[in-house]
């Protein structure tokens, strides 16, 4: 095998196997406010495209989103089922038809416990290794 050869089947096993592991742990938290210990993915994802605004346990929960990085993309991949620019578009419809917002969209995984921390029914998530004080974590089954 010449050295070209052996660059490119390098290159294609590194990026099969960088595919294979997940990007980033995501966990899912809630203000203390609503009431569940778990969610399951479906209403998760329907919490994240605004055809939810309860949980089965009745709490009433506002989705509320990262703006982007490691930990965003993997939620939207694993939880949502779909890519920030799809996402957005969505919401724009949603607004466009009056169906719905925008979630808030904040910066980072600091910024978002201490807003989910603070305003009640609001859930959201950060990467798995985050402190999150104030803030309850969601099981998602």
């Amino acid at each position: 095998m010449n050295r070209i050869q052996s660059l490119v089947l390098s290159l294609v096993s590194a990026s099969w196997l960088a595919g294979a592991l997940p990007a980033a742990e995501v966990k899912v938290i809630a203000n203390n406010s609503v009431g569940a210990t778990a969610v399951s993915r479906e209403e998760l994802k329907g919490v994240f495209l605004e055809t939810k605004n309860s949980l089965s346990d009745g709490s009433a929960v506002e989705p509320v989103l990262l703006k982007s990085g490691a930990t965003h993309e993997a939620f939207l991949k694993e939880y949502v089922g779909r890519m920030d620019a799809a996402l957005q578009n969505y919401y724009r419809s949603l607004v466009f038809t009056g169906k719905g917002s925008m979630p808030k969209a904040l910066a980072g995984d600091a910024e978002m416990v201490a807003y989910v921390a603070k305003t009640k029914g609001a859930i959201g998530y950060v990467s798995a290794g985050t402190a999150a004080p104030g803030v309850k974590t969601l099981e998602v089954r």
